[in-house]
């Protein structure tokens, strides 16, 4: 039987490795995201169904939710958030510090109020496990300097998955959380960094092998794919390069004598 994902975030980055990544292992894939050329780009490389929304704003989430219909849904992978700015918190902007909020938070309550009822109705209806899958960030887990709104949102995030896994005690729903560290892809930087190439690049300057999306999407099609039993609460994923959140090594990892 054939099991249906909903990803988010799928125009770009890890959110489009995903919705790859997942069609190639065989799963029927609604790639959702802002930008309707990039979408369309997806569906024509892997004939995936895809859904234009903007998941701050509940109109569209409801608008997916009619786009889907009576269709099944096994798995929600809610990859789609993002960072803004590296102000200091006496000089943050609330106005951008609320966009990530609802960037990253808040889009993650709207889906599981949409979707927990079509997940509830496949488990059902298929007497089968289905899944809620979050990407969160180790922004969740250790704050630094420039981060406290990004930190706060991704923290508020990862919060909302620990309450609901709980919530959802003794129903067959795997709630999981994965947590990237350092991982170089065309837009995270870049947006957070308004546009700053220079800036951007330098992120990841002299850092040997930093992750890419697909090293993600792996382990994010690990956690779907794995058995029904097995439940990944919290998967941390870094670079080698990447010993915490502040501590980058730049330039070649080296055996010590």
């Amino acid at each position: 039987m054939t099991r249906r994902a909903i990803v988010t975030g799928a125009s770009s980055g890890i959110g489009r490795a995903a919705a790859v990544a997942l069609a190639a292992s065989g799963w029927a894939v609604t790639g959702v995201a802002r930008r309707e050329e990039r979408l369309a780009a997806l569906a024509d490389e892997t004939g995936c169904d895809v859904f234009a929304a903007d998941l701050t704003l509940q109109d569209d989430v409801d608008a997916l939710v009619r786009h889907l219909g009576s269709a099944p849904v096994h798995a929600l992978a809610h990859v789609a958030g993002g960072a803004l700015g590296v102000d200091r918190v006496e000089d943050g902007d609330p106005d951008e510090w609320l966009r990530m909020y609802e960037m990253n938070a808040l889009s993650a309550q709207r889906l599981v109020r949409a979707l927990l009822p079509l997940l509830r109705r496949t488990s059902r209806d298929e007497r089968t496990h289905v899944d809620a899958l979050f990407l969160t960030s180790t922004a969740a887990q250790t704050a630094y300097p420039g981060g406290g709104g990004y930190n706060a949102a991704k923290a508020a995030e990862s919060m909302l998955v620990q309450a609901l896994r709980q919530e959802l005690s003794g129903e067959p729903i795997r709630v999981m959380e994965i947590a990237p560290g350092m991982v170089h892809t065309e837009e995270f930087s870049l947006t957070r960094l308004g546009g700053d190439h220079r800036a951007a690049d330098a992120v990841y300057a002299g850092v040997e092998q930093p992750l890419v999306a697909e090293d993600v999407a792996d382990v994010i099609a690990y956690s779907l794919n794995a058995p029904g039993h097995v439940n990944l609460d919290l998967v941390t994923i870094r670079p080698v390069a990447q010993a915490a959140a502040h501590l980058v090594h730049r330039g070649p990892l080296t055996p010590r004598d």
